[in-house]
C-alpha cells in the first residue's frame, strides 16, 4: 500500500508539525552545508503556501546522556536549533520563522498558540529531551498536542523509532512529505522494481556493516560490485595474500557463503582485480603518500590495499555503463586521500555518464559524489546513510511504516 502524501492532508488553518532533517554540520553559529535545509524546502513551502501553521522539529548533533552534566550542558550549547532558525529564515523571506528556545512547557505552547496561518516555528533540538532517543510514550503524546497533523520529511531519521518519528504519528493523522516519498519512490523502484540490467556498488570498510545488505542486494541485482576496504575480506576467503589489509577475520566464512550464493542464483559478484597499496595508512588521512599498483593476487604481506586499482576502475565503470539500474553505497578506497581516491572517482564518473536510474545511498558515497563534483549528474543522492542502508538490507523502517496509507 501506498502511503499518504503531504497532497493528500487539508491543511489550510490547521497546525501541521514536520519532523524534517536538520541536523546540519557546522563549526560555532556557522553551517557549514545548508543541504538538509534546501532539501526541506519544498514541503515547508507547500504548507505555507496552502495556509498551514508549520511547526518543525529536528535533532542536532548528539547529546549522550550517560556523560556528566557539565558534558551534556556542553553538548546542547554545541547543538542549540537557533543557528538553524537563522538560516532558514533566509530561505523564507516572505513568512516569519520563530525559533523557540524550549522543547515543553508554556513558551513553546504560546507560541503554537498564538501562531498565524504561513508562519513557522522551529523548536528547540528534539534530543534536548532525553526520552526522544527512548520513543517514550508521554513525549511523543506532548508533542502531538502541539498540533493537528503530521508530515514526516527526515529521511535521515526514519531508520530511528523516536518520540518525534513514531511517537507523534501515533497520535495524529500523517503523510510523508515530498523529500521522504522521493526517497521511497527512487530506492523502492530499485530495490523491488529494478530495470535490468540492475548492478549494485557496495564499498566502505567493514564487511559486517553489510552483512545483510549483501545478501539482500545478491537476491534482488544482476551482478554485485564488492570495493573498498570490504574487498580485502572476500580476496582473502578467495585464498589469497592480502597483508595487512583491513580484514574482517570473523567474516571470512560469510564470504564464502556469498560468493556460492552468487554462483548458484547465476549472479555475477565483481571483486578488485589489482588494487592500489603502500606500507601504511596514510597520517593525516589526506596526507602525501607512496603506493603502488599490483594485481589482486599479489599483494605482498607488508603492504595493505587502500583503493581499487586502475584495471579494477575500469571494469567496474565498464559494468556501470551497461546497467539501466544502479545503487551505489560505499567509497573504493580511501577516497579523501587525493592519491587514493582514483578508483572511487573512477565509479563516481561512470555512474555520471550512465544511461539508466543512477541511486547513490548516503552516507560516504553521498559525500564522495558531492566531494568529485557528479552530484548533479545522477538520479538520486540519498539524504540517509543509515535509512538508506536500513532499506538496502530488506528492513521496515519505523518512521515510514507509521505513516497512513493512502
Amino acid at each position: 500500500m501506498a502511503k499518504k502524501s503531504v497532497k493528500d492532508l487539508q491543511v489550510a488553518g490547521k497546525k501541521v508539525i514536520v519532523r524534517v532533517d536538520f541536523n546540519v554540520p557546522h563549526k560555532g553559529d556557522t553551517i557549514t552545508d545548508d543541504n538538509r535545509i534546501v532539501a526541506a524546502l519544498p514541503t515547508i513551502k507547500y504548507l505555507l503556501e496552502n495556509n498551514a501553521k508549520v511547526i518543525l522539529l529536528s535533532h542536532l548533533g548528539k547529546i549522550d546522556y550517560k556523560k556528566t552534566e557539565e558534558e551534556i550542558d556542553a553538548a546542547k550549547k554545541k547543538n542549540d536549533m537557533s543557528i538553524v532558525a537563522k538560516k532558514l529564515q533566509e530561505y523564507l523571506p516572505d513568512n516569519k520563522v520563530i525559533f523557540v528556545n524550549a522543547t515543553k512547557g508554556a513558551e513553546l505552547e504560546n507560541a503554537v498558540s498564538e501562531m498565524k496561518e504561513g508562519e513557522v516555528v522551529l523548536m528547540q533540538n528534539t534530543r534536548y529531551e532525553k526520552g526522544e532517543s527512548k520513543n517514550d510514550a508521554e513525549l511523543g503524546a506532548y508533542w502531538a498536542s502541539l498540533g493537528d497533523l503530521f508530515v514526516e520529511d527526515a529521511f535521515g531519521s526514519v531508520h530511528r523509532a523516536h518520540s518525534s518519528t513514531v511517537g507523534i504519528p501515533t497520535h495524529l493523522p500523517s503523510a510523508a512529505g515530498f523529500l521522504v516519498e522521493k526517497e521511497l519512490k527512487f530506492l523502492g523502484d530499485a530495490v523491488e522494481n529494478p530495470v535490468r540490467p540492475f548492478v549494485g556498488i557496495l564499498g566502505g570498510a567493514k564487511v559486517a556493516d553489510k552483512l545483510k545488505v549483501i545478501d539482500n542486494l545478491l537476491e534482488k541485482c544482476d551482478t554485485l560490485i564488492i570495493g573498498g576496504g570490504m574487498a580485502y575480506t572476500f580476496l582473502k576467503a578467495k585464498g589469497y595474500e592480502v597483508g595487512t589489509s583491513l580484514v574482517d577475520v570473523e567474516k571470512v566464512d560469510y564470504c564464502k557463503e556469498m560468493m556460492a550464493k552468487a554462483e548458484s542464483l547465476g549472479k555475477q559478484l565483481l571483486l578488485p582485480i589489482d588494487t592500489v597499496i603502500a606500507a601504511d595508512f596514510p597520517d593525516p588521512i589526506d596526507g602525501p603518500i607512496d603506493v603502488e599498483v599490483v594485481d589482486s593476487t599479489a599483494i605482498p604481506a607488508d603492504k595493505q590495499g587502500l583503493d581499487i586499482g586502475p584495471k579494477t576502475a575500469a571494469l567496474f565503470a565498464e559494468t556501470v555503463k551497461a546497467a539501466k539500474t544502479v545503487v551505489w553505497n560505499g567509497p573504493m578506497g580511501v577516497f579523501e586521500n587525493p592519491t587514493l581516491a582514483a578508483g572511487t572517482n573512477e565509479v563516481a564518473k561512470a555512474l555520471a555518464e550512465a544511461d539508466g536510474t543512477t541511486i547513490i545511498g548516503g552516507g560516504d558515497s553521498a559525500a564522495a559524489i558531492k566531494q568529485l563534483g557528479y552530484a548533479d549528474k545522477v538520479s538520486h543522492v540519498s539524504t540517509g546513510g543509515g535509512a538508506s542502508l536500513e532499506f538496502l538490507e530488506g528492513n521496515g523502517l519505523p518512521g515510514v511504516d507509521i505513516i497512513n496509507e493512502k
